[in-house]
């Protein structure tokens, strides 16, 4: 099994939101994903969204540091 993450500073925001996320399943981090994306960025939880923030997942950890631009 390969741990999975998505990192909130590799898009950018008005927020510069710093969150990364990490799980060991798929299903833990989207939920995880969305209920941040609901709960911080004010989207709506939807097929669409659920999808997108799939897309975003990668394999491992994310990173201490986040290079920008």
């Amino acid at each position: 099994m390969t741990r999975k993450y998505i990192d909130c500073r590799e898009y950018p925001s008005d927020m510069n939101c710093s969150v990364a996320l990490s799980a060991d399943t798929d299903k833990e981090l989207l939920d995880a994903a969305v209920q941040h994306a609901v709960a911080v960025h004010g989207h709506e939880d939807s097929p669409g969204l659920r999808t997108e923030l799939q897309k975003l997942f990668k394999e491992g950890t994310p990173p201490v540091a986040v290079a920008h631009g």
